[in-house]
């Protein structure tokens, strides 16, 4: 009898039945295509997916669980963006605690793409099948997607598992390639037992990190942990309207010293929503919007805010 093993993956029935009818009735196509928004289960579902995979045939599972959670089971691969940063490649988990200066996001890089045709060139050693599993597919260039399109094309005893947030954000070839399993936002109560189970019930009282959420527990945590970050002085200082220009001067000046550029661009859709919240007025989501534009097309991050605290004014709002 096969073990419940996505019982941690909460709100996802659908995508649940049809991975495990996949092996339960033996046919578990050479490449799947894991998309909905970031946040949802899709990396947990595959860690599932992959101990089911290899436990049909190792059956000792918690050896198993071990080893996957270790990451040195010889018949995975695993693959995340990278950071290039002095001739080596970091991850993002990687690049933070070594507190690496980060001027664009990671990307799949082809070195990466290439890796993996080095580890299916040979045959598993222990499991059934290879398998690798790439995150945020959708960052890979151009010339990686299309070399791993010829891994897709003969990926020898392998299973891949693509993860990204919609099939439009890779190229068609391979989605061609790759059965498609939907993950899709949870509802209400899956967040709330997601939250809750995890240690995150504090977020349920934070309306604007729930309305930021939209649905990915994911996200929520992450969005906490990023507001815990924040100096709580500064915090307090953006969560109202400055009311005269030496403010909003210096508000700008205090966000630009005290946040970088991946922190600003979250407090952008913190405000939106806290704006909302408190305002409801389209001008201020339409000025955020465009702080938003400007720090991503890499402008001055100073004058930026600047312009945006100015715009915001209350007799300019009238």
């Amino acid at each position: 009898m096969i073990p419940d093993l996505f019982a941690p993956v909460l709100g996802q029935s659908q995508a649940i039945e049809l991975l495990t009818q996949g092996v339960k009735q033996d046919r578990v196509p050479p490449a799947y295509l894991f998309v909905g928004i970031d946040g949802v289960g899709k990396s947990l579902a595959a860690r599932c997916f992959v101990e089911l995979l290899f436990y049909v045939e190792t059956l000792n599972l918690i050896t198993l669980q071990n080893r996957l959670r270790q990451g040195n089971h010889p018949d995975l691969w695993w693959v995340e963006p990278t950071y290039q940063y002095q001739g080596q490649r970091f991850t993002a988990a990687e690049a933070a605690e070594k507190k690496l200066k980060r001027k664009a996001p990671p990307v799949i890089r082809l070195e990466q793409i290439r890796e993996i045709g080095e580890f299916l060139s040979r045959p598993p050693w222990e499991a059934p099948r290879n398998v690798v599993v790439i995150e945020s597919a959708q960052t890979m260039a151009e010339a990686a997607a299309n070399a791993l399109l010829k891994t897709l094309e003969e990926p020898g005893k392998a299973t891949i598992i693509l993860i990204a947030p919609s099939p439009e954000s890779i190229l068609p070839t391979l989605v061609s390639r790759c059965q498609r399993i939907p993950f899709y936002p949870l509802d209400t109560q899956s967040l709330t037992q997601v939250l809750t189970q995890t240690g995150h019930g504090a977020i349920l009282a934070n309306q604007a990190l729930l309305n930021m959420a939209a649905g990915s527990p994911g996200s929520a945590i992450a969005s906490y942990e990023q507001l815990q970050a924040i100096p709580e002085t500064l915090l307090q200082d953006v969560s109202k309207r400055p009311s005269s220009y030496r403010q909003a001067l210096e508000l700008a000046k205090k966000i630009a010293q005290e946040l970088d550029t991946e922190a600003q661009l979250w407090l952008v859709d913190y405000l939106q929503q806290s704006y909302w919240q408190q305002w409801h007025q389209p001008q201020i989501m339409h000025q955020l919007e465009q702080t938003r534009k400007f720090l991503l097309c890499y402008a001055q991050p100073r004058l930026v805010w600047e312009c945006t605290f100015i715009a915001m004014l209350p007799r300019r709002m009238e």
